[in-house]
C-alpha cells in the first residue's frame, strides 16, 4: 500500500490530505467546548444544528461548486478553498453568538464542499494506474479512520497546555499546511469539461450518475452505509450509558472499535477487491450490514455481561464493512465517465450520499426515544437489507465496460460512426464501444440487444 507514496505528488497530496484531516479533528472537539460555552445546557442543539449546515452545504453546494471548479485552474482552486477553512476556523474563537457560529461552519464546509471532490477528481490523473489508484484509496480510508482515533487524543493533549481556543488556532494551522503542499505539487492539467451551459452543468454529474447502472448500485450501497453510520454515531451513546449504564470511556471504546474495524478491512481492501471484483465485494459488505444490525438488536435482550462485547463486535464488523463499501467507490466513479466530467460526477457523488445522512441521522436519533432500542435497530436493519437488494437489482452481472448500441438520431457520415454496421430502418447504425453516459449517449441501453434511444 505504501508504495504508491514513492510518487512524489501523490504523497505531497496526501499529507496535505492528513494534515487538514487532523485540523478537521481538533475543530471537531473545540466546536463542542465552544458550543457549550455560548449555549450552555442546549450545547446539543447547536451543534446538531452544526451538523445539518454542513450536511446541507454538503448536497447543495458541492454540485453547483463543482460545475464551476472543473473550469478552473486546480492547484488554485485547491489551495484557495483550504485558505477559506483556515479563515473560518481562525474567526470562531472571536464569535459571542450562536449564529455567527452557524455562519462560520457554512463558509467552511462550503469550502470543504469545493474542495473534497475536486481532490478527489485529482487523483486518477496523479495515479492513473488503477492497482496504483486502489491502493491510494485504501490509504485515504485509512488516513480517515486514524484521524478518527487520533485527533480526540491529540485534543486532550494540547488542551492541558492551552484553550480550546486555541485548537482552531491548529485546525488553521493544519488548513494552511494543506495549502502549501498541495502549492508545491505538481498537479496534471484536467481535462476539459464539456460544454454546456451552467445549469446543465450542475447537474451533468448527477445526470451521469443517475443514469448508470452501477453507480445507481453505489448510491443505494451508500445508503446501506449511511444508516449503519448514523446507528454507531448517534446512538452508541444512548446503548452504552443508558442500556449498560457504563461510563464515557466506554463510549470511546466502542468507537474505537468501530474504526478499528475499518482500519483493518482498509489494509485489506485492495487484495480483496483485486482478487474478487467491485461488485462482489461490495455487494458482500452491503448483505453483511443487516444481519450484524439483526442481531444487535436481539441482543439488547441479552444480560449486559453479554450485550456489551456483542456490541463491540458489531461495532467493528459495521466499520470493516461500510469501509469495503467505500474504498472502491471512486474507482466506479472512475471507470463511468469521460476524463472531463470528472470533477461534476465526483460532486454530485459527494453531494447525493451526503443526503442519505440528512435522513438516517435524525432518523437515528429519534427512533430509539420513541420505539425503543431493539425495533430501532430491527427497522435500520430492514433498510440496509432493502438497500442491498435495491444495489443487487440495479448492478448488471459481468458489468462491461463496452456494450453495442445504436444511434437512430445520428446521420450516417457522423465521425462517431465510423465503422459502425449498418442497421433496419429506423434502428441506427449499431456499433460497439466503452459506454459512458455523454452528450451522445444521454441514457443507458435497456440491453446489449436494443438501441441507444434519443441521440
Amino acid at each position: 500500500m505504501l508504495h504508491v507514496l514513492r510518487d512524489g505528488t501523490y504523497r505531497r497530496l496526501f499529507t496535505a490530505q492528513v494534515v487538514a484531516l487532523t485540523g478537521t479533528g481538533l475543530a471537531t472537539v473545540a466546536l463542542a467546548l465552544l458550543a457549550y460555552d455560548l449555549a450552555g445546557g442546549a450545547a446539543g442543539t447547536v451543534l446538531g444544528t452544526a451538523l445539518t449546515i454542513k450536511m446541507a452545504a454538503y448536497v447543495g453546494i458541492s454540485p453547483v461548486i463543482g460545475a464551476v471548479a472543473g473550469r478552473l485552474p486546480r492547484r488554485a482552486f485547491l489551495v484557495a478553498m483550504d485558505l477559506v477553512r483556515a479563515g473560518a476556523a481562525l474567526s470562531l474563537p472571536f464569535v459571542d453568538a450562536v449564529w455567527q457560529v452557524y455562519l462560520l461552519i457554512l463558509v467552511l464546509q462550503s469550502a470543504s464542499a469545493a474542495f473534497t471532490p475536486l481532490y478527489q477528481a485529482a487523483l486518477p490523473d496523479v495515479l492513473p494506474r488503477e492497482r496504483d489508484y486502489t491502493r491510494a484509496l485504501a490509504l485515504s480510508r485509512l488516513a480517515y479512520d486514524l484521524e478518527s482515533l487520533l485527533s480526540p487524543v491529540m485534543a486532550g493533549a494540547l488542551l492541558a497546555l492551552t484553550s480550546y481556543q486555541g485548537l482552531f488556532v491548529g485546525t488553521a494551522a493544519g488548513f494552511c499546511a494543506s495549502a502549501v503542499l498541495v502549492l508545491a505539487s505538481a498537479l496534471p492539467k484536467a481535462a476539459a469539461p464539456a460544454g454546456s451551459a451552467p445549469w446543465r452543468a450542475a447537474t451533468r454529474g448527477a445526470r451521469i450518475l443517475l443514469s448508470t447502472p452501477r453507480l445507481r448500485a453505489l448510491l443505494a450501497l451508500e445508503a446501506a452505509v449511511a444508516a449503519a453510520t448514523a446507528i454507531v454515531l448517534v446512538d452508541t451513546v444512548v446503548i452504552v450509558r443508558d442500556v449498560l449504564g457504563r461510563g464515557e470511556s466506554a463510549v470511546a471504546a466502542a468507537l474505537a472499535f468501530y474504526g478499528a474495524g475499518s482500519m483493518l478491512a482498509a489494509l485489506s481492501v485492495s487484495r480483496f477487491v483485486e482478487r474478487r471484483g467491485d461488485r462482489a465485494a461490495m455487494l458482500a459488505a452491503a448483505f453483511l450490514v443487516a444481519p450484524v444490525l439483526a442481531a444487535t438488536a436481539a441482543a439488547t435482550a441479552a444480560p449486559p455481561a453479554v450485550l456489551w462485547p456483542a456490541v463491540l463486535v458489531a461495532w467493528a464488523l459495521l466499520g470493516a464493512v461500510t469501509s469495503l463499501i467505500l474504498t472502491p467507490a471512486p474507482r466506479l466513479l472512475r471507470r463511468s465517465c469521460a476524463a472531463g466530467d470528472r470533477t461534476a460526477l465526483f460532486a454530485a457523488r459527494f453531494s447525493l450520499s451526503h443526503a442519505w445522512f440528512l435522513l438516517t441521522y435524525p432518523a437515528a436519533g429519534w427512533a430509539v426515544p420513541l420505539f425503543g432500542l431493539a425495533p430501532a435497530l430491527a427497522a435500520f436493519s430492514v433498510l440496509t437489507l432493502a438497500a442491498a437488494v435495491a444495489a443487487l437489482l440495479c448492478w448488471p452481472a459481468g458489468d462491461p465496460r463496452s456494450l453495442p448500441h445504436a444511434h437512430a438520431d445520428l446521420p450516417p457520415g457522423h465521425p462517431h460512426l465510423r465503422g459502425a454496421q449498418g442497421g433496419t430502418a429506423g434502428s441506427g447504425r449499431r456499433h460497439e464501444h466503452e459506454y459512458l453516459i455523454d452528450d451522445l449517449h444521454p441514457r443507458w441501453p435497456r440491453s446489449a440487444g436494443h438501441a441507444q434511444p434519443g441521440r
